[in-house]
């Protein structure tokens, strides 16, 4: 059989799957993913020992150690996985809210209702516990899930995907509810990009290449989701303790992630008095800053260059440079930002009122950290990823997010 043909395969048997979890009560949901989360529990040291497989071949292969973070699993990332799915258990049901509702001049009654998309494909790299995460949330929202990872999370997807599946099983659902898409080669992605009509809607989840190529090559519908070069800028206004605080989280809480900080802006007029203190304090962590000439006075800071401005590093580095003026820090994000998250620490209420009007970030962050653009932080559950585009979705997607609406029009023999 093709990859093609494997592919449109396993997506009938979701697409057919969908049509039964579509009606399914939020009990029913919620009971099954109770029982996946059990199951990942108490199918740990098979998945563990899947996960060591993987993480001893990327080690073995010269994998950069921020990638080899994002494929590991531990106690604790597992015990995680499972609690973000009883954590969604535990989240309305999005399926049939009324989003507006009205009787018409005519007497029709109106209501617009959310439904499932229906099948949902996700492609994505390295880190596992994606998997049961867009499982979860896809489950919730109705929606049957195609589930292609990266080849380096193989033995770790395909070990949480069977035991989520058994769950399903014993709860009463298909277990074609969840299903990994067959295949190791570009070629059974590129089958799922091109499986429209099986296929409702492709989230790419990854670096910058993957969700170029999935937006560029798919003809199936695609929300996506974010690189993130997320600046910090320090006002001339801010607390310069607080800005310390907060730039050093944003850059060095965990680095392999999309909401890291990638970037630095300061006040001219505050420089003098923050660079001294923000160099040592990033040195001291490890990390690799990319400055411009005001930072290079420094020792042990590389010159910056347009790529470094642009680059999501997704490791212990930063590119950093001084600024005029607030206008100054808008106009390089402008030009630099991959729109994901954007902060300002600033006291000066004008300032603040000005940059969140002018810059155009899926979130803008004030006096905090960028760590907090995420689907848990912001109570939606466990996030399916963080959308950077303008339509549909923007910014963390949770389970609203994972359906679409219809219209319901009832009359009492309207006719037209």
């Amino acid at each position: 059989m093709s990859s093609e043909d494997a592919v449109r395969e396993v997506a009938g048997r979701a697409r057919t799957a969908s049509h039964v979890l579509a009606t399914a009560t939020r009990a029913t949901k919620d009971a099954a993913l109770l029982a996946m989360a059990d199951a990942l529990e108490e199918a740990g040291e098979r998945i563990l020992s899947a996960n060591a497989e993987d993480v001893a071949r990327a080690e073995a292969g010269g994998t950069p150690a921020n990638i080899v973070d994002r494929l590991r699993l531990d106690e604790g990332r597992l015990e995680a996985m499972a609690q973000g799915l009883r954590d969604v258990a535990g989240l309305p049901d999005p399926v049939g809210e009324v989003l507006r509702g009205s009787t018409l001049a005519n007497g029709l009654e109106l209501r617009q209702v959310r439904v499932p998309f229906g099948v949902v494909g996700m492609i994505y790299e390295a880190r596992p516990n994606v998997t049961a995460d867009a499982a979860g949330i896809c489950l919730k929202a109705g929606n049957a899930v195609l589930l292609r990872g990266s080849s380096s999370a193989r033995s770790s997807n395909a070990a949480i995907v069977e035991t989520m599946r058994g769950a399903l099983a014993a709860s009463g659902l298909p277990e074609d509810v969840v299903q990994l898409v067959p295949g190791e080669t570009h070629d059974s992605v590129k089958a799922l990009m091109r499986a429209r009509g099986l296929v409702d809607v492709l989230i790419p989840r990854g670096g910058a290449g993957l969700i170029r190529r999935v937006v560029e090559e798919s003809t199936v519908p695609v929300i996506e989701t974010g690189v993130g070069n997320c600046h910090v800028y320090v006002d001339a206004s801010a607390d310069l303790e607080q800005a310390l605080a907060i730039v050093l989280n944003a850059k060095t809480q965990r680095t392999s992630v999309c909401n890291a900080a990638e970037s630095l802006l300061v006040h001219q007029d505050v420089a003098d008095a923050f660079l001294p203190a923000v160099v040592a304090a990033l040195q001291h962590e490890g990390v690799l800053i990319h400055g411009d000439a005001a930072f290079a006075e420094h020792d042990d800071v590389v010159p910056v260059t347009d790529e470094d401005h642009a680059a999501e590093f997704l490791a212990l580095e930063i590119s950093a440079a001084v600024v005029p003026d607030v206008e100054g820090a808008i106009d390089h994000i402008r030009r630099f930002s991959t729109g994901h998250t954007e902060a300002i620490v600033a006291r000066d209420q004008a300032t603040i009122r000005r940059f969140v009007a002018a810059v155009d970030s899926a979130a803008v962050v004030v006096n905090a950290s960028t760590r907090f653009t995420d689907g848990g932080e912001f109570g939606f559950g466990a996030e399916i990823g963080i959308s950077t585009q303008k339509l549909h979705a923007r910014g963390p997607m949770g389970l609203p997010e994972m359906t679409s609406s219809k219209y319901v029009v009832v009359g009492e023999g309207h006719v037209r």
